[in-house]
């Protein structure tokens, strides 16, 4: 599988640790930035991330700041991308299997490596039920203009 990744300073240090779990995982990252722990802005870094998955150039994207609610916002402005900040494993499960998702944002400075790298590949591993959920999901996209 293809990860898009990006995150700001706030996040650096994290993604990080996510890349480098899932390039051991055998998965590819392409890496949208930052690549330091210099202030910059997150809109910088996960909209162009999220625009390779929304195109189709990554399968999937995760995006990392500070709480994870910046890079969730950039990326759900992106026509084509449901992304689901995720703090916990039950969120990481359900987002994947009731809403599709293709983005996965978090917050470095809420949860911890361990549990980030839990949520990253309960997320990774869990598929779409499709069915009433995939009516929901439509209805969702509808909406974007």
């Amino acid at each position: 599988m293809i990860i898009a990744m990006a995150c700001d300073h706030g996040g650096f240090g994290l993604k990080e640790t996510v890349k480098k779990h899932l390039l051991e995982a055998g998965h590819e990252v392409r890496d949208f930035g930052t690549d330091s722990l210099e202030s910059c802005d997150y809109p910088d870094y996960a909209g162009p991330a999220a625009k390779a998955v929304a195109a189709g150039e990554c399968d999937r994207g995760v995006l990392i700041c500070t709480t994870g609610i910046g890079v969730s916002m950039v990326a759900n402005k992106i026509h084509g991308i449901r992304c689901a900040l995720c703090h916990d494993l039950l969120s990481a499960s359900l987002t994947r299997r009731h809403n599709n998702t293709n983005v996965l944002a978090m917050g470095a400075g809420i949860i911890g490596s361990n549990l980030a790298l839990e949520i990253v590949d309960v997320w990774l591993a869990t598929e779409f039920e499709g069915g009433r959920h995939q009516r929901r999901v439509d209805k969702v996209m509808s909406l974007e203009g």
